[in-house]
Formats: C-alpha cells, structure tokens, sequence
C-alpha cells in the first residue's frame, strides 16, 4: 500500500471566528497529517514486491468462494498423496523399479514410470576443460603458461565452474592450442595428452577428493605435492617444488594448513599408477610389471631354478625331514 500524503488545508488556515462554528469542526482549521506505516511493503526492486493472496475473501480476490479448490471431491475437502490413483494399485507397485545403480563410475540412468533420475551415488562428475578454452585464456592474460595450470588456476579464473569431484581435460580445439603447457588434472582424454605433448607441455594426473578440492580452492593445500608425489621419479622441472627432497619435509616445510591425500581405493590406483594416463605414480610400477594391482609379472626360469636349490640346500629344513618319523 502506497504511503499516504500529508493533508494540507491551506483554505482553512485563515482565522475565522470560532464563535460561528461548531465545536466538533474546531480541530478541522489546523494543518493536519497522518502517518502510515509503510514498512510492511519495502523493497530494493519494485518487481520484488508481491501481493499477498487472501484465500475466501469475496469474488473480488480472485480467489473468493471455493478459494481456488473447485468443486466438491476429496481434492477440495482434505488433502490427497500425490501419488494416489483413486485407489488402485499404484503403478511403481505394479511395475517395480527399473534400471541398478551405478558402481563402476559411469553416468547411468534409474529409469522408473514417471522420471528417469541419474544415479550419481558411485559416479565421479568430472569438470571438463577443452584445449582451445585454455589458450583463450592464455591470449587474454587470464593464465600464465610459464606456471603450472592446476585446479586452483582454472576454477580461480572461471576457465571451469562447479568442480565436484576433478576436472578433465579434453581435446577439442586441439589445433587452436599454440602454446606449450603444464597441466596437472584429474583425468586427460589420450588425443588431449598428444596435443599438449606434442607442443612440448606436459600433461600430469593426480588424484583429488572433494574436501581436497575444496581446500585447495581456499588456498590452504597445495595443488598437487603430496607424500607420493616423487618429483625426481616424475621427471618433470616445471613442477618441481623445493623445501627438501623428502615428500614428507617438503610437505610439512610449504606452510600450508592440510596435506593433500592420495588414493587408497584399487580403481584409483590402477588409473594413476598406468603410464598411459601419465598418472602421478606411474614411477612405481617396475620395468615389466603392470599397472594392475593383480598382475603378477612371470618370473624367469633361472630365478625359479635357483630358489628351489636355496629350498633344497637349506640344512635346517634337511634335518626336519629325516627325523621325522614318518
């Protein structure tokens, strides 16, 4: 309700004989105002204001009578489940549930009669970042080539919004990429990995949580050191980081508030320890072993040869089975 104007009764203000007038027309002659409260219909837009509905308020409302119910039925006398059917068997009881849920980290659908819902509760929601949008980037003065691209330049900059659980990088506009780059990601698409090496950059993957994600964006972890990051086993001088050859003293010697976790899960593992993902823990997979944590490299014959005569040489054991007595 807009506020109400001061009353202004310049015609009366002349003096007159009161003697003439009636009493209850006295108070009438002064300068008179009213105040209204208009606090109840402030707001910073005028769009922001809306009007409050008065339900059974006359035909004037717009919802006067039935209130906007309509007629009779359950619907205007009580409240009904939005599922209910009038009565029959409900159809998710006839038709059960469709699809499974999703626990190997792949975007699948549990598809029901009404909705088809995605069942994130196992799948990783990766931030993709192309190679032409990085360039754009770097041509706008947004990120420096000349330091590492990590998580926390890209979300810093907008280059990515709403990272959950990593970013990807992938290779679209992998001709307008000119020039040479460091990136450290959670996941790198193969054609991507070729594109930035091809240049001479370097392409580097590394495991990262949310509560990592999240702190790092804070600033209070570091990007991509950890006690598994081997710089000297990576090989690669644009990410070298000083405070000491030991992971663990250059961690604790950063000065940053929490150390940034590596993977423990299998799948994990295996995709970070495999050369051809450029994982940051590829150094610890021998020459000939593979990055499966359930291969077991063959042994050569001259190595099985000569630990069954160690078996048969072992004295201790020779004395066991001749006093045995049986």
């Amino acid at each position: 309700m807009p506020p109400r104007l001061q009353l202004h009764l310049a015609h009366l203000a002349q003096p007159v004989a009161t003697a003439s007038i009636p009493t209850f027309l006295v108070p009438f002659l002064h300068q008179q105002s009213r105040n209204a409260s208009i606090l109840a219909s402030l707001s910073d837009v005028p769009a922001a204001y809306n009007k409050k509905i008065r339900r059974g308020r006359g035909p004037s409302s717009g919802k006067g009578k039935t209130s906007g119910r309509g007629h009779k039925g359950q619907k205007q006398h009580g409240k009904v489940p939005h599922q209910f059917q009038g009565g029959q068997t409900p159809d998710e009881v006839v038709r059960g549930k469709e699809g499974f849920k999703n626990l190997y980290g792949y975007h699948q659908f549990s598809q029901t009669l009404f909705t088809n819902v995605v069942s994130s509760s196992f799948a990783l929601e990766m931030s993709p970042i192309n190679l032409d949008r990085i360039q754009d980037w770097i041509n706008q003065g947004r990120i420096d080539p000349s330091k590492p691209i990590t998580l926390r330049e890209l979300a810093a900059t907008r280059a990515v919004h709403g990272v959950k659980d990593g970013i990807k990088l992938l290779a679209r506009g992998a001709t307008a990429l000119t020039t040479p780059i460091n990136v450290v990601v959670s996941r790198a698409s193969q054609s991507a990995i070729a594109a930035v090496e091809a240049l001479g950059g370097t392409v580097t993957t590394r495991y990262y949580t949310k509560y990592a994600i999240h702190r790092i964006r804070q600033r209070k972890t570091d990007p991509y050191v950890s006690l598994k990051w081997d710089q000297d086993a990576i090989g690669k001088s644009a990410l070298a980081v000083g405070m000491g050859s030991d992971p663990k003293e250059r961690v604790k010697g950063m000065g940053f508030q929490y150390r940034l976790p590596d993977p423990t899960g299998r799948k994990d593992l295996e995709y970070y320890r495999d050369p051809k993902n450029r994982g940051y823990l590829s150094h610890t997979v021998k020459e000939g072993e593979s990055p499966s944590l359930y291969f077991k490299p063959p042994q050569p014959a001259h190595e099985v040869q000569a630990k069954k005569g160690q078996k048969r040489k072992d004295p201790e054991k020779q004395a066991a089975t001749e006093n045995r007595l049986w």
